[in-house]
């Protein structure tokens, strides 16, 4: 079936490419990279006998339910980066930021003939991505970069960006379709998961500490970029240095924590995210420790009063992945691709078992949090 579209999107994109703004003899497109949400293609072009390559997306609708502004974000977002790469002096601005090719008559996207979202993107050469943290320096260059790429768009002037996917980490909401869930409970669940629902019900008021500090106004609204992971950030082949993010649909107004907890959730446990065997989950010490040094090191927009939620962070993003995986095992697995009968609550279970591992290391983590802040200010 994965085939069959993937040979569909390849027709469409075919039939709709030189409605981009590409010059040049057109060779090939083949499918490109693994991504989940959107569909990935690159098209390699021949202009006066250098070869060019470009990458396309179809856009999925469904998750992004207006396309349009995610590209006004992400061109917005991506041309600020170009002036602050300019303005620092370097001279390899395009493979330093994304470059958005737009359609001819000048739009960020083009529909194909069955109504789908299309972007292209020039691709940039001599790169790649890594795909896990397996040492504590990738947990440091992961914070730096991220820190860095938040840096950048601290100061970015205009309107408020879209939000491409409303309340995307509320979890006050995350927590008003989870009752709604249990209430209904249609799947005859939630006796088989009497623990995983006690854990939530009690850990309610905690979870909800960063969204309500961001709605009070006790922290700043500020961008970021809300999948933030090691397999976003483009490195260079030559200098093993990072060059860009990519990935920026998610790109939208929230707070920094965000990003930063799920950087903490993902890196400083080595176990599964749906690991069954719990003793395995272990809250990494090192690595938090390396990868608050180095996103610390570069996040000098931080405030006093995100300083003193960079731990909860971590807990707060783990907290509101389980309670979306428990959520969905209740409404009967319907959003998270499943494996099995019980993958969303082991899931769960191992989001559970990280925030228990952190409550138990909560203080040693908050001197090491302290300590990084005192030395960086």
């Amino acid at each position: 079936m994965k085939n069959e579209q993937t040979l569909k999107y390849k027709t469409l994109l075919e039939e709709i490419i030189h409605d981009f703004a590409i010059y040049g003899d057109f060779e090939e497109t083949k499918p490109f990279g693994s991504g989940h949400i959107n569909s990935t293609f690159q098209s390699v072009w021949n202009q006066a006998g250098i070869k060019l390559r470009y990458t396309h997306q179809r856009i999925n609708d469904q998750v992004f339910t207006h396309p349009d502004e995610v590209m006004e974000n992400i061109e917005r977002v991506t041309n600020h980066i170009r002036k602050i790469v300019k303005l620092s002096g370097k001279d390899d601005v395009s493979r330093r930021a994304l470059t958005v090719i737009p359609a001819r008559d000048g739009k960020l996207f083009i529909r194909d003939s069955e109504g789908g979202w299309w972007r292209t993107y020039l691709f940039i050469e001599n790169s790649h991505t890594l795909e896990l943290t397996d040492k504590p320096e990738d947990a440091q260059f992961l914070g730096e970069s991220i820190a860095r790429f938040q840096n950048h768009l601290a100061n970015l002037g205009g309107s408020r960006l879209h939000e491409t996917i409303p309340d995307f980490h509320n979890m006050e909401k995350r927590y008003q379709r989870f009752h709604s869930a249990l209430n209904k409970d249609i799947c005859n669940r939630a006796k088989i998961v009497k623990t995983e629902i006690e854990f939530m019900q009690k850990n309610e008021e905690r979870g909800a500490v960063l969204i309500r500090s961001l709605n009070s106004k006790t922290i700043p609204e500020r961008i970021c970029h809300n999948d933030a992971k090691i397999n976003n950030i483009l490195i260079d082949d030559e200098t093993s240095k990072a060059l860009c993010i990519i990935d920026l649909d998610t790109v939208m107004p929230g707070t920094c924590l965000f990003d930063l907890g799920d950087l903490i959730r993902t890196v400083t446990t080595k176990a599964a995210e749906d690991e069954r065997d719990l003793s395995k989950v272990e809250f990494d010490l090192v690595y938090f420790e390396s990868l608050l040094s180095g996103y610390i090191s570069e996040a000098s927009f931080l405030l006093p009063c995100e300083l003193s939620l960079l731990c909860e962070s971590g807990r707060n993003i783990t907290q509101i992945m389980g309670l979306r995986f428990l959520t969905d095992y209740l409404e009967g697995d319907h959003y998270y691709k499943i494996a099995r009968p019980d993958h969303n609550i082991d899931r769960c279970r191992t989001q559970i078992a990280l925030i228990q591992s952190m409550d138990k290391k909560w203080e040693m983590a908050n001197t090491i949090a302290d300590k990084l802040c005192k030395k960086n200010r």
